[in-house]
């Protein structure tokens, strides 16, 4: 659905985006994440034709964003981080107003935007002026204009920023609930939510890309270790010793003597939960709990980006 090959985009001497390359699966959701300045927004403007590539090819839906823009802006909707809302509209005037810049059928107008209204959860705010909503409700709204004339894809920069907890799980469910229809890029600071409603993460770092992939399958890329904790009782000798047969284990902390209940802490450099459980029933040792751990994707993303940003701002 999206292709990008050596995508560029300078201003002056400034490289904000450079030979970047990724392809977007249909009725895929990929996050976007990076720090502050990384180019997150610059690739999403680019995808969205709203800035010129300096070099380098984006294919969305099939059509050029150099050559074919006004096809691509047919197959897209694309919210920006501060959705344009006019606020002294409701929302069912206003997504009809969208609808039809978006050349939208006047016979059809009023299916599409019911259902846009139904796919965000917009039905008990259609009375109320946009100016008088929640941000979450505002940030519904936008990707209800976004989304009104059924595009094939949705461009959401920063979607859940400055949302509530609640909000945030609400809009996390929109997205997901998207993605039957639509393919879904995304940019967010938020990196638990990127686990959660992603697919795959692209990961910027000045204007680079620096790794692309699951939350696992990164954490295998730069060798991020798991950490899997058991509570076992009647430990035994036959235990540890199966332990240390499976390679994928590299320490081992025991907490508690022979023969009584004891807490064992281990590092692994896969998921090697199975082979532990069996290791731990054949050798005669109880398993009382087991859990896996790892240093999740602030950690994996900190070491992707180096260490010289440390202290910086994962927004854009």
């Amino acid at each position: 659905m999206i292709v990008v090959e050596n995508l560029s985009k300078h201003f002056g001497s400034k490289h904000a985006v450079d030979q970047v390359s990724f392809q977007i699966l249909d009725n895929e959701i990929v996050g976007i994440l990076g720090l502050n300045g990384a180019g997150k927004s610059t690739i999403l403007k680019m995808l969205g034709t709203f800035l010129l590539p300096s070099s380098g090819k984006a294919m969305v839906a099939g059509y050029s964003v150099i050559d074919n823009p006004d096809e691509v802006r047919r197959n897209i909707g694309y919210l920006p981080d501060l959705p344009p809302l006019y606020n002294e509209m409701t929302v069912v005037p206003y997504l009809k107003f969208v609808a039809r810049l978006k050349d939208v059928p006047v016979n059809k107008v009023l299916s599409y935007v019911d259902e846009a209204i139904e796919k965000t959860n917009l039905s008990e705010a259609v009375g109320v002026k946009l100016g008088a909503l929640s941000h979450g409700f505002r940030q519904r709204v936008g990707i209800a204009s976004a989304l009104v004339h059924k595009p094939k894809v949705l461009i959401l920069d920063e979607p859940i920023n400055g949302l509530d907890p609640v909000q945030i799980v609400g809009m996390r469910d929109l997205v997901i609930g998207l993605k039957s229809d639509h393919t879904v890029i995304l940019s967010s600071h938020i990196l638990s939510e990127i686990t959660k409603t992603c697919d795959r993460i692209l990961i910027i770092d000045k204007g680079t890309l620096v790794a692309e992939g699951s939350e696992q399958e990164l954490a295998r890329g730069i060798g991020q270790n798991m950490k899997l904790t058991c509570e076992v009782d009647n430990l035994s000798d036959n235990l540890r010793n199966a332990l240390d047969e499976i390679p994928e284990i590299k320490t081992i902390d025991v907490m508690g003597p022979p023969n009584a209940r004891a807490r064992l802490v281990l590092e692994t450099t896969a998921d090697v939960r199975s082979k532990v459980a069996g290791a731990v029933v054949h050798s005669g040792t109880d398993l009382l709990s087991f859990t896996s751990e790892n240093a999740g994707l602030e950690s994996l993303f900190m070491k992707l980006v180096g260490t010289d940003h440390q202290k910086g701002d994962l927004s854009e």
